[in-house]
């Protein structure tokens, strides 16, 4: 699975498969909804998902950086910069389909594709 990455098409695409809105409607969602968490991580607030994770903006202060190439150093800036943590339920999801995805039968290789676009 290296290499593959969900787009907003697939979740667009994912929704109207599940809930049975139009596609028009379903693209509409997936767009309010990367919205409304774009615009609160812009605030400054912390959106959790439930029993899939929380993502925060986290301040990074001034620091003393170094060019791997020359050495010389470099200040870098202060910034902020989001980070995702990973609810339990997410991380024993994962882990519990690598190990059933690795022996390459059962229903949790199956629905591995499909549990990915959602």
């Amino acid at each position: 699975m290296a290499g593959r990455t969900v787009t907003r098409a697939q979740l667009t695409e994912a929704v109207y498969q599940e809930v049975g809105l139009s596609r028009l409607e379903s693209a509409e969602l997936v767009e309010a909804v990367i919205a409304e968490i774009a615009d609160a991580l812009e605030r400054g607030e912390m959106v959790k998902i439930s029993s899939f994770g929380s993502f925060a903006v986290r301040q990074k202060g001034q620091r003393i950086g170094r060019n791997p190439k020359t050495g010389q150093e470099v200040p870098i800036s202060p910034r902020r910069v989001l980070v995702f943590r990973a609810s339990h339920a997410l991380k024993e999801q994962i882990n519990n389909e690598h190990r059933h995805g690795a022996a390459g039968a059962g229903p949790a290789a199956a629905g591995a594709g499909r549990s990915a676009s959602a």
